[in-house]
């Protein structure tokens, strides 16, 4: 392994004591499966969403009932001139969860983080995001696929990263090991948030900052990908407040979408989406977070609110407060598809008001130019914005 991104590598990798059987760097415990994302050049439609509604694709459950553990853990932001110290402290506390969670109240077939527990968040600029991110597959990854291989299961995380395809960029992404090691999904933010932070905006790149490129490099049917798997249809997103977003997932045959967040979010958008698409949802937040730098231990009281619905919208399990904690619900999937069809959705109606409607900020902004840091991209946003 070399050094990259100013992150020793190796080191973070030997620091973290006892994680044998940890394969080299692009070996077969984090190869791509046929379900990441298509290679560059890919011209694919979109497919998945079924002419007859109750027969959308899936793959034979591993058993009836799917046991899931929400993780609703710490958020601390590494040091953006010296990561690695940081990285490994957060990565060997994933470690320690994983243990944890699947040693008490039986095994779990998924696990879920939230939005940034490798690197936590703050106001970091373009050059020492580049520092932070990651590369997926990549070192960290190795140490968790180690884990999901022990325990047979998923484990889902999201985390800034980057990619040789995507050069200057910082992708949010949202990634699922597999219980073989593969990495089953690395997908990338849908859009960020505008107009919600004073004085700044996001500086990551989402699908829709690149969205022509992104679709010439990886067909339409990347941009809203749904995962096949012998624990259901999973989805995974860090967006916010975007319904037609998971309607689309829905209609593609997501059963499971799994949600992240660092800071705060919506109780009631995730449990909509639920109600709306006959779907499951979890959604995990940070926990109280003491030694945050540059934070207070509940920035806002945005911490905790973990929880799992069912497909009525129900609340299955939730955080009884904002340590950290597991929120574990049982989803009894098998009896779910003896009657599970994809929203009886009539697009007739919308789709003349849809074709009219002017976004505020064009697509694949980002094409165009990378803003240094979080005014700089309140900025240039602000320049491109059509609504004023």
């Amino acid at each position: 392994m070399t050094k990259s991104s100013g992150i020793d590598r190796r080191r973070l990798i030997t620091g973290i004591t006892g994680l044998a059987g940890i394969g080299a760097l692009g070996g077969a415990s984090t190869a791509s499966s046929a379900a990441d994302k298509p290679a560059p050049g890919a011209k694919a439609e979109v497919t998945g969403v079924p002419a007859n509604g109750r027969a959308y694709e899936r793959k034979p459950l591993r058993s009836d009932v799917i046991s899931v553990a929400a993780v609703q853990s710490r958020v601390r932001s590494v040091n953006g001139q010296t990561p690695a110290p940081g990285i490994r402290a957060n990565l060997a506390h994933m470690v320690e969860l994983i243990d944890k969670v699947q040693d008490f109240g039986g095994a779990k077939d998924l696990l879920c983080f939230h939005e940034f527990p490798l690197q936590g968040w703050n106001t970091w600029s373009r050059k020492e995001l580049e520092r932070i991110a990651i590369t997926i597959p990549g070192p960290e990854t190795e140490v968790l696929s180690a884990k999901a291989r022990q325990y047979n299961c998923y484990i889902q995380f999201g985390s800034y990263a980057v990619d040789k395809d995507w050069p200057g960029h910082i992708l949010s992404v949202t990634s699922i090991i597999g219980p073989q090691g593969q990495i089953v999904a690395r997908d990338w933010k849908a859009r960020n948030i505008v107009g919600v932070f004073p004085g700044f905006e996001l500086l990551t790149t989402t699908v829709y900052n690149v969205l022509d490129r992104f679709v010439e490099m990886y067909g339409v049917d990347a941009v809203i990908p749904v995962h096949r798997t012998d624990i259901g249809n999973l989805a995974v997103s860090s967006t916010q407040l975007e319904p037609e977003l998971f309607r689309a997932m829905a209609l593609k045959g997501a059963e499971l979408v799994l949600r992240t967040a660092t800071g705060s979010f919506n109780a009631e958008d995730v449990r909509m989406t639920s109600m709306y698409n006959q779907i499951y949802s979890v959604i995990v937040n940070n926990a109280v977070s003491p030694d945050n730098p540059g934070f207070l231990d509940d920035p806002g009281g945005g911490a905790g609110g973990t929880e799992i619905h069912g497909p009525k919208g129900e609340s299955l399990a939730k955080a009884n407060g904002k340590a950290e904690q597991e929120v574990v619900a049982r989803l009894p999937l098998a009896a779910y598809r003896r009657t599970h069809q994809i929203p009886n959705f009539h697009p007739a109606l919308y789709m003349p008001v849809f074709e009219r409607y002017q976004p505020r900020q064009t697509p694949g902004l980002f094409n165009k130019y990378l803003p240094t840091d979080l005014k700089d991209a309140a900025r240039f946003l602000d320049e491109k914005n059509t609504w004023r």
